[in-house]
């Protein structure tokens, strides 16, 4: 069950934009000093793939994100703002200017859609509640990211599975709308219905 089978948000684990191990992201301010965007996103390749397109699906692809998304992102991290197991330490070995470098490689990246699995028969269902909770602010299907929102369509499930665990339990702030929306959702259809969201998520490949 979505609320109640989580015991640690990989939401934030997840989005390790940093080095491809703990220890190398203390070094990477040192050895990376002044280098250009696709040499500090190199480092970011082990946890999510080249370009950004993750293969794990515990890993968000973050190719084709928004800029400003993705800098709100780090800073939160780094700030400790969003909390977090690896990337708050990760975010603490860049400086704003290799934030926004990371920022505008990965936005100028294409989005790889993960090729998974997912349930055709809550498609249907997935997508008549996206229109009416989530649609406002992810639009297109959750493919439009303008108001510099993440990618819902295509992203791994598990990682979507993960993301809205972490906000109904708390653990990650939301907006009052976006509370809002979240809450009366779950008060239709449980955490059904978060299934079937990530099923029409999944289907978009």
């Amino acid at each position: 069950m979505v609320m109640k089978t989580i015991t640690r948000v990989l939401l934030v684990a997840g989005l390790a934009f940093g080095t491809t191990g703990i220890a190398n992201a203390k070094d990477a301010p040192k050895t990376l000093m002044g280098a250009s965007g696709q040499a500090l996103a190199d480092t970011c390749a082990g946890c999510h793939g080249t370009d950004g397109s993750s293969g794990g699906p515990g890993t968000p692809s973050i190719g084709g994100l928004s800029k400003a998304y993705i800098v709100d992102l780090m800073k939160g991290f780094k700030s400790g703002d969003i909390p977090s197991t690896i990337m708050g330490r990760i975010a603490k070995g860049y400086n704003a200017d290799e934030i926004g470098k990371l920022a505008v490689f990965f936005s100028g990246q294409k989005f790889a859609a993960a090729k998974q699995k997912f349930d055709a028969t809550k498609v249907a269902a997935g997508k008549k509640s996206h229109e009416k909770y989530c649609e406002k602010c992810h639009a297109d299907g959750g493919v439009n990211i303008e108001d510099d929102t993440g990618r819902l369509a295509g992203q791994w499930s598990p990682y979507v599975k993960e993301s809205i665990a972490a906000f109904m339990s708390g653990a990650r702030p939301m907006t009052r709308k976006m509370k809002k929306r979240m809450k009366k959702l779950h008060a239709k259809g449980g955490d059904a219905a978060f299934e079937e969201l990530m099923a029409y998520y999944a289907s978009q490949q």
